[in-house]
């Protein structure tokens, strides 16, 4: 399994409907190939609470490391993807809504001065909840109580979901107001980041020199891999290989040869891509086929 995505690098996901811009799920890190969900965005906000285990959660050029009982508020429209961290499996509370579901309508007094100051400024893309902390327990709290009522569905249970959303975003405002600045990446640092990625995401099964991506957001070959290290905490050449290897997964589970997996995901070399697949999955790729 893995995340669906766009071009941009958007999720092709629907997180609730128009009426009720509300998802509730409990996920497990395993599920996704090599413990790992890809970097992704979408409009909606995310609350995420770990039920078990410990991930790394990074959000545009930040990390985290949340573990059991902790858990992490991601704004919207941020870049960001989880790992499994340790042997032991990792299961947690997701909770996605979209903005509007706080606000109502466009241009409204909640949308102005409260949701807006908070969804557009680029200094809060997350920010980890801490579990011993009494301000963030509350908030982790409510996301329990959402989760419950979310499975016993009362007869009024979007109505009781909406006022813990806005319980919990006022504590949010009230903490992100409150805080002095800190250093983020700009909106177009993470413009060129989301460019550079998505790139790599419609050209893997092509040849990608280093020039191809410095090019293509406009600045120098040693600027572009000292930006993409930075940010993202990896090589150009680490993340096109692992995107690569992602991307041969479910054409080897269709039963498509090794060879010709090779080349429909970039690989000029059965070879060597038996040995940049046996890194990233611990086995190779005929082991991976019969298993």
């Amino acid at each position: 399994m893995q995340i669906h995505i766009e071009k941009n690098q958007k999720e092709i996901k629907e997180h609730g409907n128009y009426g009720f811009p509300v998802n509730v799920s409990v996920e497990k890190i395993e599920a996704y190939e090599q413990g790992a969900f890809l970097w992704h965005w979408h409009p909606e906000i995310e609350l995420t609470w770990i039920m078990s285990g410990e991930m790394e959660y990074r959000v545009n050029d930040q990390s985290y490391l949340l573990k059991q009982d902790e858990g992490l508020f991601g704004n919207s429209n941020t870049l960001h993807a989880g790992f499994r961290q340790g042997s032991k499996e990792c299961s947690y509370l997701s909770i996605t809504f979209h903005p509007r579901f706080l606000y109502g309508y466009d241009h409204s007094v909640l949308q102005e001065k409260y949701v807006a100051p908070v969804t557009e400024d680029e200094r809060w893309p997350a920010f980890k909840l801490e579990r011993n902390v009494v301000g963030h327990q509350r908030i982790l709290k409510w996301m329990q109580d959402i989760y419950e009522i979310w499975e016993r569905r009362p007869a009024d249970y979007e109505l009781e979901i909406h006022l813990l959303l806005m319980q919990i975003w006022q504590k949010l405002y009230r903490y992100v107001t409150r805080q002095p600045e800190q250093g983020q990446m700009s909106g177009g640092q993470l413009s060129r980041l989301r460019e550079m990625v998505a790139y790599m995401e419609q050209h893997y099964n092509q040849e990608i020199s280093l020039d191809d991506i410095a090019e293509h957001v406009n600045i120098c070959k040693s600027e572009c891999c000292r930006f993409f290290k930075k940010h993202m905490n990896m090589t150009i050449f680490e993340y096109l290989m692992f995107l690569r290897i992602q991307k041969s997964l479910p054409l080897l589970k269709e039963g498509e040869s090794v060879t010709k997996t090779a080349g429909m995901v970039g690989f000029t070399s059965p070879a060597y891509f038996g040995q940049i697949f046996k890194r990233y999955m611990k086995c190779t790729p005929k082991e991976y086929q019969k298993n």
